[in-house]
């Protein structure tokens, strides 16, 4: 049985992990002419690129102010660039504060053979990494529940989910080991990517301690696959120690990390980040240059700013901030719950993220008493199906978010879901009875 070691291996072959369009792509001239024309001296005088003249666009100041008191103003040179065309990598200098802001949060190992991409927010970075790498019939590794907005990414290329349960840490080693082993003894084609959220897993809400991130790493270099850690809960842990990232751990560059800022600063900003191999980020930018070019260049010269009014010190503490918002709104929902579901259904307190993850023992699915008889109640929570591997399956969790809601709209929303579970309970014995 052939497994690769993470101390032995050296290289990796990432032409193994790309899908066949995705090795097809060509990098479009154009593009490329924009990336010389950035990164070329002031004398140069560039005829090359179709790009607009920023004297005809109609706006002459952009002024925007933070909430701790500091504002700036974008004029002249910077907003026309900040209107305008730029490299698919992103905004240059916002490229190297990402990269500054990666180092000191992460300290990633073999730093220099990495590189970043900014996109147009978290699923955008994941849906061009999805489908830089898996083709149809991949098999892939998945949290099982985890994150929808993957699966329709995956859906239309037919790849084969490859569920892993989770415990209350998140995917279980021991479950992900069985299942390979069991694969590659069956002659089975092998996954070439896992596809995770270890902090503030959606939809469970679970921190992935560090000895079981430990483990699946080394299960990721035995068996050689590639590990999308989509992370946009990252600063969002409602625990005393900070979560240490894949991106921390990986010696053999095999981690790809998607960042957003989505959760954190502005879900409108449509900003996200993929920090991964150089190869594969290179991959990645074709499949831009052939869809929407870059993220947007306004949001991506806001954020630059941001990040250097701001600095690496003081983005922390607005983590450190919204943490303790969130946190107490956990706690306010743990509370409501406990009040108003106590006795017919069960939850875990999550450790990070915005989400509240029920069961119902006593419904078996509740897809149907959510998407058809919730609103009647006066209350909208996600079916637990919708976050399975397999959504056709009857699942008996339902899924409620915490973030945005009142504190008087949660207990009202935890009262209406109450008597909608216990009216699904009636149903479900009377229909018992009515078959006897």
């Amino acid at each position: 049985m052939y497994k690769y070691n993470c101390k032995k291996m050296s290289k990796m072959d990432y032409s193994h992990f790309r899908t066949e369009v995705s090795k097809k792509r060509r990098s479009a001239a154009t593009r490329e002419l924009t990336k010389i024309a950035y990164a070329a001296p002031n004398s140069i005088i560039s005829l090359a690129e179709g790009m607009p003249n920023e004297e005809t666009f109609p706006f002459t100041e952009i002024s925007v102010k933070l909430s701790d008191g500091s504002d700036f103003v974008l004029d002249g040179e910077e907003l026309a660039t900040a209107l305008q065309y730029i490299p698919s990598q992103g905004y240059p200098p916002l490229i190297q504060a990402i990269k500054e802001f990666q180092r000191k949060a992460h300290a990633p190992p073999v730093w220099e053979r990495r590189e970043v991409v900014i996109v147009a927010g978290g699923q955008d970075g994941l849906s061009k990494a999805l489908e830089a790498i898996i083709g149809p019939g991949d098999p892939i590794l998945v949290q099982n529940p985890f994150y929808p907005g993957a699966s329709v990414v995956i859906a239309p290329h037919d790849a084969e989910l490859i569920p892993i349960e989770q415990d209350d840490h998140g995917i279980s080693s021991e479950c992900l080991r069985e299942k390979l082993r069991e694969r590659q003894l069956a002659g089975l084609k092998m996954p070439k990517m896992m596809y995770i959220n270890a902090t503030g897993a959606n939809p469970t809400g679970t921190v992935m301690p560090l000895q079981r991130r430990e483990e699946i790493y080394q299960i990721a270099c035995e068996y050689n696959f590639l590990i999308l850690d989509d992370d946009p809960y990252h600063f969002m842990y409602f625990n005393d120690e900070a979560p240490c990232s894949f991106l921390s751990l990986d010696t053999e560059n095999r981690v790809i990390r998607i960042d957003s800022f989505s959760k954190v600063l502005s879900s409108g900003l449509r900003i996200g980040v993929i920090t991964a191999a150089a190869p594969l980020v290179s991959s990645i930018e074709l499949h831009m240059q052939s869809s929407h070019l870059h993220a947007p260049t306004l949001s991506q010269v806001i954020l630059y700013k941001l990040l250097k009014i701001w600095g690496f010190d003081k983005m922390m503490e607005h983590f450190r901030k919204i943490r303790s918002f969130y946190k107490e709104r956990r706690d306010l929902i743990v509370k409501v719950a406990e009040q108003h579901l106590q006795g017919i259904a069960e939850f875990t307190v999550p450790s990070a993220g915005f989400f509240l993850w029920i069961k119902v023992p006593g419904v078996q699915d509740t897809w149907k008493m959510v998407m058809q008889r919730g609103v009647s109640y006066g209350v909208l929570v996600a079916p637990g199906a919708a976050f399975m591997a397999d959504p056709s399956e009857p699942c008996n969790a339902l899924r409620a978010s915490f973030a945005k809601a009142s504190y008087k709209e949660m207990n009202l929303a935890m009262e209406r879901l109450a008597q909608l579970i216990r009216d699904e309970l009636l149903r479900n014995r009377a229909s018992l009875l009515g078959e006897t």
